[in-house]
């Protein structure tokens, strides 16, 4: 593209990203999605698998897939809620816990190594920009009723 559009810029920053949290899971047998996952789950008390969908922003089948895939690898253990017997509560095992450190750790070099090549002011309008868009989509205001018709 001649000129690259907001859009553009952020999905092909998001599919680099990605594309390198999912190498860098790869050499533990993991993937993006799992690390993502592990870091969501409370790890003392859990976290009610309804929640989890919400807060991570994933698709309840991409969620259930990612659950299902944890659960054979012996990271989580689903438990009934005591509170709600028709809800699930989703605890880290030992293996998760150790494995969610790992990905934690793998968050923060990636942080650490970009504050360090990006000033604190830049990196402060990168974190305003990013809060204005997420609020004008949230809040519907990029597409309007009936803007886009001729």
């Amino acid at each position: 593209m001649k000129e690259k559009t907001i859009d553009y810029i952020l999905r092909a920053t998001w599919q680099a990203v990605s594309r390198m949290y999912n190498e860098e899971a790869a050499k533990y047998d993991g993937t993006m999605s799992t690390g993502f996952t592990l870091l969501s789950i409370d790890k003392d008390k859990g976290t009610p698998s309804t929640a989890l969908g919400p807060k991570m922003g994933m698709e309840a089948t991409s969620l259930t897939r990612t659950l299902k895939s944890m659960e054979e690898k012996g990271l989580i253990l689903r438990k009934k809620n005591p509170e709600d017997g028709r809800g699930v509560i989703i605890y880290l095992t030992p293996f998760g816990k150790d494995k969610r450190e790992l990905s934690k750790l793998t968050v923060l070099k990636f942080n650490e190594t970009i504050k360090r090549h990006v000033s604190d002011e830049k990196m402060k309008h990168f974190m305003e920009v990013s809060e204005i868009i997420n609020n004008l989509i949230s809040n519907k205001k990029i597409f309007l009723e009936g803007e886009l018709q001729k």
